[in-house]
């Protein structure tokens, strides 16, 4: 039945339509998100410079658009928003989100209510919705800790692991294809398991970068080998070596330091071109950039042939014990490199000043620097801070300017701290330093703070300004790997599809070593790729909204065939209770995580109490209600 399912026509559709319409499922298209992406690539500043100027008000915009446009029903919900000083703060976090609120005049959202706490957490932590048995465990415990006790759980599941391993993916860019250099499926393989075992182990986001930049070995030999991967992902074609060094260095310090200007620095002086972006990078020169690129220049790729008896088609990735960065090109993929007066050739210097001489390997000496330079704090915590509130402190945070940053020692005027908070800011970077960058036990704390907590309802005079303050949680769309999961979860209807290279099927999106992945399943592969999973190389992920996910939520087999009874053991039993409350409750418990409003009782239970006591007929409206639940704009949500 909903295979024919269209929103342009037929009788039936119009009375589906309806009921979506009339529980407000049908989402207005979001405004798309341009933020993602590494910065300064190509250099195109001098081209389109509003773009760049403008990117911080946009990704403000866009969260405020997402923000204001999402709407819920929730239930026994109250939107009015409380004194920030009425709050006890849980931690360092709360003292000073909510001071600064107070100080500001700007009142808070109050805090969540358990319905909303448990799925929120649950898809930050895990990536999927909880069961309707983990709602209700949740829901009906009386342990006052028992927000504490979740996170605790959560932080130790396999579900963290996954989660956060494809978050690790995306940020080390490991996938199969790329425009510089394609992977084997077997390298790919490799560096999925490592990640996954860091992250299960708790290795600190420290050890973690540490060994990804130090990596020696075969691509394909997987184990301590497998992060040779991201060096050999970096290999620059179409010009001399020196372009994979300065491949290598702009992306480690895009991703491990937030300095995605480094790109543009690698081709030309800041003054004159970063002038208005960045007070650090306009008056930094390309001859500074060279010096941290030369870290790399003893990097050696050695390429096996495809007869080699142990790893063919593979690299080994090695160090030389001499070497230096040659400034004489003439070609390749940045402007020449010529002589400077007498400089012939580039020795490493850590940005400017660089206390210990470089000597031995040198790449083991670049990530000593760079995981003890205060910027890698300042970038960790901003970015887990992000992907957490939904906001950085900074934006974009690939474009920190490490000259504005710190409070105790503010800009010149024209130039103001970049940090919404940036005392804040300066206390997580204390906090992962103390530490010792430990990644599940900064997500506590983070998760812990009411702050984090707050809910996404807030009341009509909500407006952009107040959006630096945090005062209420900025809902995010769910990724596309999300999306497939709670759809699973909430039918109880499994797939199982081939990844290349695995011996065993996988079930979960979330477990997959690519947004690429399922190949075997190009139509599923396809569904989640509509909610813009990138690929890891040219297309980034994204929270935009398209039309063309609302039609799929509608139309694609996906969706429509895990709506049906004669798939999903649960819409089965559902359908054979006898008590249509009963029956409207546990729809909204297995596909929002919440019970319906009065408002949505009122309708659903009429919708339902059409087919009497007619069991096809029962069958039919228990699958129309889930489709229409599957569409309901808050289900591809994290509120």
């Amino acid at each position: 039945m909903h295979q024919s399912i269209s929103p342009f026509g037929g009788a039936s559709n119009q009375k589906l339509t309806a009921l979506l319409v009339a529980l407000s499922c049908i989402s207005p298209t979001i405004a798309q998100d341009s933020s993602s992406g590494p910065a300064g690539a190509n250099c195109s500043f001098q081209a389109a410079p509003d773009l760049y100027v403008a990117r911080e008000a946009r990704v403000r915009e866009l969260v405020n658009q997402r923000l204001t446009a999402f709407k819920s029903e929730r239930a026994a919900t109250a939107s009015a928003t409380v004194e920030p000083s009425s709050f006890s703060p849980a931690n360092f976090i709360d003292e000073a989100i909510f001071t600064k609120m107070a100080a500001a005049g700007i009142a808070s959202a109050r805090l969540t209510t358990d319905e909303e706490f448990v799925r929120r957490l649950y898809l930050d932590l895990t990536g999927r919705i909880p069961t309707i048995e983990q709602y209700k465990e949740f829901l009906n415990n009386g342990n006052k800790n028992k927000r504490d006790d979740l996170i605790d759980r959560l932080l130790y599941s396999r579900e963290y692991t996954d989660k956060w391993s494809v978050w690790w993916g995306d940020l080390l860019q490991n996938a199969r294809v790329n425009s510089f250099r394609n992977q084997s499926v077997g390298a790919r393989n490799n560096f999925y398991t490592w990640i996954g075992s860091s992250v299960s182990q708790n290795q600190s986001i420290r050890d973690i970068v540490f060994e990804v930049l130090t990596a020696k070995g075969n691509t394909e030999a997987g184990g301590v080998d497998a992060p040779t991967t991201w060096e050999n992902r970096w290999r620059t074609p179409g010009g001399p070596i020196q372009d994979s060094y300065d491949t290598l260095f702009a992306r480690s310090a895009t991703a491990f330091l937030g300095m995605g200007h480094y790109d543009c620095l690698l081709c030309h002086d800041g003054r004159g071109h970063l002038d208005q972006l960045t007070l650090w990078g306009k008056k930094a020169t390309r001859l500074e950039a060279y010096q941290m690129a030369a870290y790399f220049s003893r990097l050696r790729y050695t390429d096996r042939s495809q007869n080699d008896p142990e790893y063919p088609g593979s690299t080994d990735i090695s160090d030389a014990t001499s070497g230096s960065y040659n400034l004489n090109t003439s070609y390749g993929n940045r402007p020449k490199r010529v002589q400077i007066g007498t400089l012939k050739a580039v020795m490493p210097v850590w940005r400017m000043d660089d206390p210990e001489a470089a000597s031995g390997d040198w790449r083991s000496l670049y990530a000593k620097r760079l995981t003890a330079d205060r910027m890698f704090a300042r970038n960790f915590g901003n970015r887990f801070w992000k992907e957490l509130f939904g906001l950085g402190l900074v934006e974009p945070v690939d474009q920190l300017d490490p000259a504005r940053l710190d409070p105790n020692h503010p800009p010149p005027a024209g130039w103001t701290l970049q940090a919404t908070h940036p005392e804040l800011l300066e206390r997580l970077s204390d906090w992962l330093i103390e530490n010792k960058f430990d990644m599940r036990e900064y997500m506590r704390i983070l998760v812990s703070s009411k702050a984090y907590q707050l809910s996404s309802d807030y009341g009509a005079d909500w407006s952009l300004e107040k959006l630096p303050y945090f005062a209420r949680h900025y809902p995010r769309r769910l990724e596309g790997e999300e999306i497939h999961d709670a759809i699973q979860t909430a039918t109880n209807v499994f797939g199982k599809y081939t990844i290349g290279g695995w011996a065993e099927p996988v079930s979960w999106a979330m477990r997959m070593p690519e947004p690429v992945e399922p190949s075997s399943n190009t139509a599923v592969r396809d569904f989640m790729g509509f909610f813009l999973r990138g690929n890891r190389d040219t297309q980034f992920r994204s929270q935009n909204g398209s039309i063309l996910q609302q039609l799929n939520l509608m139309n694609h087999s996906f969706v429509t065939t895990r709506a049906k009874i004669a798939n999903s053991s649960v819409l089965k039993s559902i359908a054979g209770m006898t008590n249509v409350d009963t029956m409207v409750d546990e729809l909204f418990l297995r596909f929002l995580g919440r019970r319906p409003s009065d408002g949505e009782r009122a309708k659903s239970v009429a919708f339902l109490s059409k087919a009497g006591a007619v069991q096809t007929a029962k069958n039919t409206a228990v699958e129309d209600m889930a489709w229409v639940l599957m569409n309901k704009q808050e289900f591809i949500f994290s509120y």
